[in-house]
């Protein structure tokens, strides 16, 4: 913690966010870091110039936002907890679901951050991470060939396998995205996995997909990645009622 760092008198007739607020600021700017523990409740009341329990109201807010959490015991108070990003994703995710997103919106959206994710593995990546990518992507084609197969299991491994490729850009903020979109959608691929002649065509696409990465191929690898949606859409748009006749595919 910045030896430094001083709180201000916490602003009356609403003390409990003004102290929220600093803290949070304090953890914002860096000064205070990951584990580090925050003042004891008397000294805390002591530089806010508030009671008790204006001081416990104030950290219950900062543990509903996730960044501290309290201990108890003699070693025990309150401490600045590292952000995650399961949690990250989580509220993301949760926040995708109650908006009204269309599926042609979201699929638009995947469509566009695919390309550069695929660019940027194909570049960044190394030689194990672009095999382990193959190596699952021909995992899949196995799961999916089973005369009855498991649905649970098909979607586990289309998540694995978008998360891998999203994390091969070794950039966190695509990560973070692709499974807050995968928590709350999965782009609604699974449409795609719910009858066999697209199920089928998908899982060979991936695989494709995954040779090209492993080959160096942008070209050929984003021209997949693009076919993949091109399937989807016409997949749903069968749900919906618009059909097509299946050799246009």
């Amino acid at each position: 913690m910045d030896e430094n760092l001083v709180f201000k008198r916490a602003e009356a007739g609403r003390a409990a966010e003004d102290i929220a607020l600093q803290v949070e600021a304090a953890i914002i700017n860096k000064q205070l870091l990951p584990g580090d523990k925050l003042p004891s409740e008397r000294d805390l009341q002591v530089q806010f110039g508030t009671g008790r329990g204006v001081v416990r109201e104030a950290l219950m807010t900062l543990k509903q936002k996730d960044l501290v959490e309290v201990k108890k015991g003699s070693r025990g108070g309150a401490f600045v907890k590292e952000a995650e990003v399961k949690n990250i994703s989580e509220s993301l995710s949760l926040f995708l679901k109650q908006k009204n997103i269309s599926p042609e919106m979201l699929i638009e959206f995947r469509e566009s951050i695919d390309e550069t994710i695929t660019v940027l593995a194909i570049s960044r990546a190394s030689d194990e991470e672009k095999q382990q990518l193959l190596d699952k992507a021909e995992e899949f084609k196995k799961i999916v060939s089973h005369k009855d197969p498991d649905m649970d299991l098909i979607g586990e491994a289309d998540r694995s396998l978008n998360i891998l490729l999203a994390k091969m850009t070794k950039n966190s903020l695509f990560e973070w995205l692709m499974r807050a979109v995968q928590l709350g959608f999965s782009s609604y691929d699974y449409a795609l996995y719910e009858e066999d002649y697209y199920r089928k065509l998908t899982v060979d696409n991936w695989t494709n997909t995954a040779r090209e990465i492993m080959k160096g191929e942008p070209m050929k690898a984003l021209s997949y990645s693009g076919y993949h949606y091109s399937l989807l859409r016409k997949c749903i748009d069968e749900k919906n009622g618009r059909f097509f006749e299946r050799e246009w595919i």
